[in-house]
């Protein structure tokens, strides 16, 4: 099945709106897209990765001018994750173990962020620095592997931890998307798997830099903020089981 590039700037844009607006850049979502239009398996994992820095450097921008960035507890959780994303990046598949793992934990995820506690600004946890840099560490190890941010594993995490407001998690979430994309860029660097493709593949970049826009203050303002988490999170669960329907 080929998608012509319209098709692929009206998807991307998008899925840059949606996943913004849940603090996510999308990666995960742009993976699926370009597994039907793509063969090229190193051309998507950079596409998507450029996608993700793309979304979430202006998400992260905003949301620190709107103070929801606290530098402290941002830093135990990337701190691991962003070598174990490098290294992972350099591992090399095949494709069928790929799109499998990827496909795995897309349905995981998707289940994490449909299936949580009430939460409240009342009732937060404080976890350990250590505790936390290994739950950044072995969500950065896994999004290397499969080639997203790994804000998708993240968030989940912390809204079950009740680790701090709905607009902090989500400011959270794209730092950590931003950085883990970064490391996980510079892995298909070192390892000869960056490729970006075509020119025209540039377009992509301009609809997930609008769509991301659009979406990243439909969250700042906080609007139907738990129905955009559990529309992305059906998302989330399509993609991850078209995926592995194709594997099999």
């Amino acid at each position: 099945m080929d998608l012509n590039l319209v098709t692929l700037v009206v998807l991307f844009f998008a899925v840059g709106a949606i996943y913004s607006a849940a603090g996510f850049g999308g990666g995960s979502s742009y993976l699926a897209i370009l597994s039907y239009a793509l063969t090229n398996f190193s051309e998507m994992r950079t596409l998507a990765l450029v996608c993700n820095l793309v979304v979430v450097t202006g998400s992260v921008w905003l949301f620190w001018k709107q103070g929801h960035v606290i530098a402290k507890r941002v830093i135990p959780l990337v701190a691991i994750s962003v070598p174990a994303s490098f290294l992972a990046a350099q591992m090399r598949f095949s494709q069928a173990t790929f799109f499998g793992l990827l496909g795995a934990t897309l349905v995981t995820a998707s289940l994490a962020m449909l299936i949580q506690p009430k939460r409240t600004d009342h009732n937060r946890r404080v976890a350990s620095w250590w505790d936390e840099a290994a739950i950044g560490g072995g969500i950065g190890f896994l999004s290397g592997l499969v080639g997203i941010g790994g804000g998708i594993f993240l968030s989940p995490m912390l809204h079950l931890l009740r680790w701090d407001t709905a607009k902090r998690i989500a400011a959270t979430a794209s730092v950590f998307i931003l950085v883990n994309s970064l490391a996980g860029l510079a892995g298909l660097l070192v390892s000869d798997q960056f490729q970006i493709g075509d020119v025209n593949r540039l377009w992509l970049l301009v609809a997930v830099l609008g769509g991301g826009q659009l979406g990243v203050r439909f969250c700042l303002s906080q609007v139907a903020a738990t129905r955009i988490q559990s529309l992305t999170a059906v998302l989330v669960m399509i993609a991850g089981v078209r995926i592995l329907w194709r594997v099999v």
